[in-house]
Parts: structure tokens; C-alpha cells; sequence
């Protein structure tokens, strides 16, 4: 027929595509169309002769299912979309939008001003939408870890998600989702033709939270697993040249407390949108029952002489820490410290290491470089602590603390104690981020396995358990990985796990103890016989917080460009024998990834490595990190501090920190 559609309301192709969203009328009768105004059509309009369709409002409207036979149709007056009708909002680019390893991560004032917020979701969801997502057909998935801030932004999440065409909305109950749980529901929840394809974390992790804190973003993709540089990248791009915002001002926030799902009709009834509220702990704790054997650790957790506690700082880790050690393992309540998710975190800083685990350092009986401290209590057997978001752990023993790069080793080293492992033919690889010692290196050696050493961030890790399944390469799972930042995980989601830690853990001390009559087997002497048979990395990290970024990064300028020149370079027994900045070419995907680190490694093994974090809400990071191997079993119980003495002083020389940052001492002492 011939066309005469209204140039103003149609000089875009997505909006033509927007028009015929609901379906393509049938033409094939038609002579002439006149379209004057923003009109949906549907597949069950039949147009015959000549029809002249007129829309003079504000909004698109739809044009009723029937037949058209030589008429003017005026649809001013009649119904519209209502609360889904999607408006327009002006806005500008915002500077700094760039996500890091792990989001975008701000000071919560700064995401809640202006359209900060609407900004990075609008560029993310046009970043989805062009990756040729199929909104019709698949779920977007929305949680956090409750911190401040967190339920109002996901209102405005919900009303911007639907204005861009999204019809179904999955959130964690509570606006509550574990990282790892949140890769759980999107890699695991049902039915298929519903299936997520991806959705929004909002967290800053093991930052503070609270008013004056910090608050955080970031998309996970179809696999679980966070978004990949290629795919952040175009996020940040689309910030940089953001123009306009879609959100549906009218739609009715959801209550987020009741589980159960919403259904909002347009006016016209020619749309629905559907929201869920889900259980936000059901979907990871069935998953992570399939992973171990309940029943094994039950037993353990049951003997006379064991006890142990969980500290959730807070953080959003309280209810699945109730599910798995309450209600389905049916212990007391005193496991479990600090388990009711608060959005300042209690005041507290969620950060699972020496420093901030204040409760349980002071319960384990150690002090904050780890070494060994009287209580008038007698500690628990077995300890742990979890971040804002539940994706880290610190594990601890009576009087002992294990550091991530031990507990990494370890776990590889027994991964047969867990039936994920070893009814699937064994681990086949392991993986570990640049910085993390390498006593799982010695593991994979010793037992023939695959070892990756990647860039700090999941999401390569991500890549190799997704080889064979996305892109037709090598199989590597299962796998484990970690990093020394108390991460650790495997290939059941693609985010690391802190509860996932923890049960491997209580697994291993399990299989030690399966005799209820024998004495207890401790997490010190299942370490101790791994330094005994493997050597110990003995393996320290310094953290300066807050530092000047500008100030950081001429440290880190400096010291890229005298890498040629410290070789050979001497200082109290140590001899730098190489020295880079740390490059990886994926061996999935053959992706480069530069500026990882930059690393100083000494003739006798040591390691002297140096990042600027990227996952700050303020400021910058300065990681330093510190790695002495020791093969004599005779020399593996000294205190980390003495034996590394003589290595710090090495790095500060190096860096030229204090002059740099004014840093007098570090923040953290790992």
C-alpha cells in the first residue's frame, strides 16, 4: 500500500520497531495508509481500502485489535499506556563512569545527586539492548546487599527497565541478593523460556556503607559472571554520549518485603509487565546443597568437641547464613555473629580480614597481624567472616589465622572431599589472580593440574570456565580460583562464593574428623601438614587507603618507567631478576589486558608486586604485596612479620612510597 507515516514520531527505526512491538498488522487489502501521530499497532489489526489512523496526544496509543476498512480512525481520546507509558527525560554525560574489576563504585551522595544513577543504568540497558537481547522472552534480575540507598535504587531501576521494553523483573526479596547468589539465580532459576539474561548487583562489595559511604553498581551477564571488558567498555562509551533517559514515572513502586509477583496492565490492555519478588536465599542454597554433602558436615558440627562461628558483619550474607547453618543444619543460634543485614553495616567496615573482622579476631583469639593472643574465652574450633556481599571469606582456626593464598592451595589440594569434584572425574584446573602467592602453583604441579595466572577480577575467571560452553574451546572444569583478596569460588556460579569457602572448609575438616571417638583434627595442623609436604609461601599484603590518586598514580609512573633499570638491583640478600608490568592475553577469548600489576621478582623466587585498586569509592589504593618462598619444612612456622621484614623494606625502596603518598605505615596488614 502506500505509506504515509509521520516523519516526526517515526524518523527513528527503533521507534518504527517500538510500533510493531506487539505485533505486524495485516496489509495485504490495504491501499493507502496515513499514520499522523505515535501509533502501536498488533498483529490481530486487519487494514483494508483506505485508513487514515490520527493520534494528537502525548502518547503512543494503540490501535484495538479489528478491522479497518476505509476510515479514519482517531485514537486521541482513547486509553493510553498509563503507568507503563515510557517518557523521555533530558540528561548529559556524567565524567568518571568508567566501571572497575568489579562496577562502578562512588560515594553514595554522589550516586544519589542528579541523574548519576539514571545515567549508568540507561547506558548499561542500551549496551544490553544492542547485544541483541530478546526482552520479550527473558528476565532481568535485580538485588544488592542492602546497603544505603539500595531499595530506592531499585525502584528506579525497575521503572527505567521497563520504559526500555523490559516486561519481566526478578528481585531478591527484601531488594536483597548475595553476589554469588544473584550468579546462582541467573545461571540456575526457571522456567528456560523465562531465563535471566543478566542483571544488576548493586554493591560495593567490601566498602562501608551508610549516607556518607560508599554505594556501588555493576551488570552481570547472561552467564552469571560479571560483564566483560569488551562489554563495559561499550557502557562507559555510552555514558560519555548519554542524551536521554527512558523511565516510567507512574509505575508503582513494588513492595519489596512481600515475595510474590505483580502484574501491571497498561490502560490500553495492550501491554503487561511482570515483576517477581523471589525468596532471595532459596535458589544458592539448593545449589550449594547439590555442591557438598550436608550430611557430613552436619556430623562434624555436631561433635561435643567442635564449635565454630560465622561472622556476617552485617552484611547481606546473615539470611543465607541462617538458611544453610540453621534450618538446614540445625545448629544453635550463637554460630552466627552479626547476621542481621543493616545498611550502614552496623557502623562497621565489611571488610573480611585482620583488620575489620574486629568481633571475630578478638573471638578466634588472634590480633590483627594474626598471630596468636590469650582470651578469657576458649576460641571456637573453626571461625570465618563474610563481606557486604557475601562473596568473600577470612577462614580461621582456634588461635590461627589462614591466609587466602593457604586457603586457595588447600582447597585445590582436597578438592576430593567434596562430591562437586569428585563426581565429576576430579579437578581438572585451577586458576589464581597475578598478585595471589603461588602455593597453589605447587598443588597444581604436584597433582598434574591446569594453572592460569590472570588479571585481578572474576571475570577472567569466568572466561576459562566458560571455554569449552560459550566459545568451543578446551574444557577446564571443574576448576577452582581465587585471589588474595579473601576470594574463592569454582566453576557452580561465575562469582566468587564466600558461603561456598566456608562449607569446602567445614568439608575438609569433616573428612579429617570422620571418626567421632578420635581426637580433632584442627585447621592449624591441616595446614601445617601442607606447609610440611608443599613449603609455605609466607605472603603478606600492605594496604595505603585513601591516598591521593594523583599522588598514586605519579608512584606508579615512576616506577613503570625504571623497570629496565632496577634489574640487578640488591638489597639485604634480595636481587631483582625481572621486572614488568603485568601483561595477559586470555586464552579463551585472546583479549590483552595491560597495566595489570606491576611485579618485581627477586633470583630466589620472592615477589615484591604493586596494583592500584580500582575499587575504591574515594581516593586510591595502593596494594602492596610481598611473597617469600620457604622449602624447608623445619622454617615454615615463623611469624610472617620477621620473615618478611627485610622484603618490605625492599618494596619501600623501591616505590619510593612515603615520598610519593606520605604514607607513614599501611591502612591494612594482610
Amino acid at each position: 500500500p502506500a505509506m504515509n507515516i509521520d516523519g516526526k514520531k517515526y524518523k527513528l527505526v527503533d521507534a518504527l520497531e517500538k510500533a510493531l512491538s506487539l505485533g505486524t498488522p495485516s496489509l495485504k487489502q490495504c491501499k493507502s495508509l496515513k499514520v499522523d501521530g505515535y501509533v502501536y499497532f498488533t498483529r490481530r489489526n486487519m487494514l483494508v481500502g483506505t485508513v487514515n489512523i490520527v493520534n494528537t496526544s502525548n502518547e503512543p496509543k494503540v490501535l484495538p485489535p479489528g478491522r479497518y476498512e476505509n476510515c479514519t480512525v482517531d485514537l486521541s481520546a482513547a486509553p493510553g499506556l498509563g503507568a507503563l507509558l515510557p517518557v523521555k527525560v533530558e540528561t548529559e554525560p556524567i565524567d568518571g563512569q568508567k566501571p572497575g574489576t568489579s562496577g562502578l563504585r562512588k560515594k553514595t551522595k554522589e550516586f544519589m545527586n542528579g541523574n548519576y544513577l539514571k545515567n549508568f543504568v540507561q547506558s548499561t540497558l542500551n549496551a544490553v539492548k544492542a547485544s541483541g537481547v530478546d526482552y520479550d522472552t527473558q528476565t532481568l534480575t535485580i538485588g544488592g546487599d542492602g546497603r544505603y540507598y539500595n531499595d530506592e535504587a531499585i525502584q528506579i531501576i525497575i521503572k527505567m527497565a521497563i520504559a526500555n521494553g523490559i516486561n519481566h523483573i526478578l528481585i531478591g526479596g527484601s531488594g536483597l541478593l548475595s553476589t554469588p547468589a544473584m550468579s546462582a539465580v541467573i545461571r540456575e532459576r526457571g522456567p528456560s523460556y523465562m531465563k535471566s539474561f543478566g542483571g544488576f548487583i548493586l554493591t560495593a562489595s567490601h566498602n562501608p556503607g551508610g549516607p556518607n559511604e560508599d554505594f556501588g553498581i555493576k551488570y552481570n551477564i547472561e552467564n552469571g559472571g560479571p560483564a566483560p571488558e569488551g562489554f563495559t567498555n561499550v557502557i562507559y562509551k555510552n555514558t560519555t554520549t548519554l542524551t536521554e533517559l527512558n523511565i516510567c514515572p507512574d509505575f508503582p513502586n513494588i513492595d519489596l518485603t512481600l515475595c510474590g509477583i505483580t502484574k501491571v496492565e497498561s490502560s490500553c490492555g495492550s501491554a503487561i509487565v511482570t515483576v517477581e519478588v523471589m525468596d532471595a536465599v532459596e535458589q544458592h542454597v539448593d545449589l550449594l546443597k547439590n555442591v557438598f554433602d550436608f550430611g557430613a558436615i552436619k556430623q562434624l558440627l555436631d561433635r561435643p568437641d567442635f564449635s565454630m562461628v560465622y561472622d556476617c558483619m552485617h552484611g547481606v550474607q546473615g539470611p543465607y547464613a541462617r538458611a544453610v547453618f540453621i534450618d538446614e543444619l540445625e545448629q544453635a543460634e550463637d554460630v552466627l555473629l552479626n547476621a542481621v543485614p543493616k545498611n550502614d553495616f552496623g557502623g562497621h567496615h565489611a571488610d573480611p580480614n585482620l583488620t575489620y573482622a574486629v568481633d571475630l579476631v578478638d573471638k578466634m583469639g588472634l590480633d590483627k597481624e594474626g598471630n596468636p593472643v590469650g582470651t578469657a574465652h576458649v576460641p571456637p574450633s573453626f571461625g570465618a567472616a563474610a563481606d557486604g556481599d557475601a562473596d568473600r571469606n577470612m577462614i580461621c582456626g582456634k588461635n590461627f589465622f589462614v591466609t587466602p593464598s593457604d586457603s586457595l592451595a588447600i582447597l585445590a589440594h582436597h578438592a576430593n572431599t567434596v562430591p562437586f569434584f569428585r563426581d565429576y572425574g576430579g579437578l581438572k584446573a585451577v586458576a589464581r589472580s597475578m598478585p595471589t602467592s603461588g602455593a597453589v602453583d605447587l598443588v597444581a604441579k604436584k597433582n598434574n593440574l591446569k594453572l592460569f595466572e590472570t588479571p585481578t577480577g572474576w571475570k577472567y575467571f569466568g572466561n576459562l570456565m566458560d571455554s569449552k560452553d560459550l566459545f568451543k574451546g578446551e574444557e577446564f572444569n571443574p576448576l577452582i580460583c581465587g585471589e588474595e583478596s579473601f576470594g574463592t569460588g569454582s566453576n557452580h556460579v561465575r562469582e566468587k562464593d564466600g558461603m561456598w569457602a566456608v562449607l569446602f572448609w567445614l568439608s575438609i575438616l569433616a573428612d579429617f574428623n570422620k571418626d567421632p571417638n578420635a581426637k580433632l583434627v584442627t585447621v592449624q595442623s591441616i595446614v601445617e601438614s601442607h606447609w610440611e609436604m608443599y613449603g609455605r609461601n609466607y605472603y603478606t599484603r600492605y594496604d595505603y587507603e585513601g591516598v591521593d590518586k594523583s599522588s598514586a598514580e605519579a608512584m606508579f609512573a615512576s616506577m613503570r618507567d625504571s623497570v629496565d633499570k632496577v634489574i640487578g638491583k640488591t638489597s639485604a640478600g634480595y636481587t631483582i631478576k625481572h621486572a614488568d608490568d603485568f601483561k595477559y592475553v586470555d586464552p579463551v577469548d585472546g583479549s590483552i589486558s595491560t597495566k595489570q600489576g606491576l611485579r618485581f621478582l627477586m633470583e630466589d623466587g620472592s615477589r615484591i608486586v604493586f596494583r592500584l585498586s580500582g575499587t575504591a569509592g574515594s581516593g586510591a589504593t595502593v596494594r602492596m604485596y610481598l611473597e617469600k618462598y620457604e622449602p624447608n619444612a623445619e622454617n615454615t612456622k615463623q611469624v610472617t612479620a620477621t620473615v618478611m621484614g627485610d622484603l618490605v623494606a625492599f618494596a619501600l625502596e623501591i616505590s619510593d612510597l612515603k615520598k610519593f603518598t606520605g604514607c607513614e605505615s599501611p591502612t591494612v596488614i594482610t
